[in-house]
């Protein structure tokens, strides 16, 4: 499980630069896309910040904040993102790219990841798949503990600790990286037809 877990986070950051290029060059942003585009992506970005500063990796299952909605909020944050992109470039190949290339790789990876917190966790794990979706998430959480009973979670709120050990603020960088270049796509062919 390991090898098919390390085969598509490897390839998912391999094929995701060429997406990444493909996506621009096929992109026509205007203005007013772009500030929709990064209305979604800022909801994206939230939903990531308050998931990762709940998140313990590695050492408790976690199922609080955001993670009593969906069991994945990590990766439907990174979805808003995505769609954030594609609003933003205004294009419905490069949408069609980007949401193929998102759909492939993050339901693997989704997926090999269960096998391993199903492994971790057992039968808490099991509990709290039973009660939480996978991806979408329901208005109303779940009221788990970190044992997998349902209960109000005590003493498991965000940090920004957590936010700052998970590294969150890479995302933020990266999506604010990312919108520059979909200005300057926008500059470059206003600039090209002159």
């Amino acid at each position: 499980m390991t090898q098919q877990r390390n085969f598509w986070m490897r390839w998912r950051v391999r094929v995701g630069y060429p997406v990444a290029v493909i996506y621009w060059l096929l992109a026509a942003p205007t203005t007013s896309s772009i500030v929709a585009g990064s209305v979604v992506a800022a909801l994206g970005l939230i939903v990531r910040g308050a998931s990762s500063g709940h998140l313990r990796k590695y050492e408790e299952l976690c199922t609080t904040g955001p993670y009593g909605h969906t069991r994945n909020p990590l990766y439907f944050g990174s979805a808003l993102l995505a769609g954030g992109f594609i609003v933003a470039g205004r294009s419905w190949w490069a949408g069609i790219i980007v949401a193929a290339y998102f759909g492939a790789f993050y339901y693997a990876v989704m997926r090999n990841e269960e096998s391993d917190l199903r492994a971790r966790y057992g039968r808490a794990f099991e509990e709290y798949a039973a009660s939480v979706p996978l991806f979408w998430p329901r208005v109303r959480g779940a009221n788990l503990k970190a044992g997998g009973s349902v209960q109000e979670a005590e003493g498991r709120s965000f940090s920004w600790g957590r936010y700052a050990r998970n590294r969150e603020y890479q995302a933020l960088i990266g999506t604010l990286a990312g919108i520059a270049t979909v200005w300057l796509r926008m500059w470059i062919r206003a600039h090209l037809r002159h």
